[in-house]
């Protein structure tokens, strides 16, 4: 994939998503290195940013034994956090999230 933006395209996209991604209540990290950034939104999600869009893994295909992907364009952050947080939301049902500890005090 060629890109036309600059190296840093990626990671401002993806700092933008992290930030759209709040509104949902989903917090995020963002990496990045060799014109490529990464939104860890949880195990099972990672948004990829590079070139002229976000892609994150939505299934599984058996039949041709290969994952599934959805691409969002990276000019609409706010878009693909409502496509990510409805992702999420899916995994969650999947997956719950572990229930919260008591911090245990001295």
């Amino acid at each position: 994939m060629t890109s036309t933006f600059p190296d840093d395209t990626a990671v401002r996209a993806a700092e933008e998503l992290r930030e759209a991604l709040v509104q949902y209540e989903i917090a995020a990290d963002v990496h990045d290195g060799y014109g490529l950034a990464l939104v860890s939104v949880s195990v099972d999600l990672i948004v990829w940013c590079r070139g002229d869009q976000f892609w994150w893994r939505t299934g599984w295909n058996p039949r041709q034994r290969r994952p599934v992907y959805a691409r969002h364009p990276l000019v609409e952050p706010d878009r693909a956090a409502h496509r990510i947080a409805l992702r999420y939301a899916e995994l969650r049902q999947i997956h719950p999230l572990p229930e919260s500890r008591a911090a245990y005090s001295s």
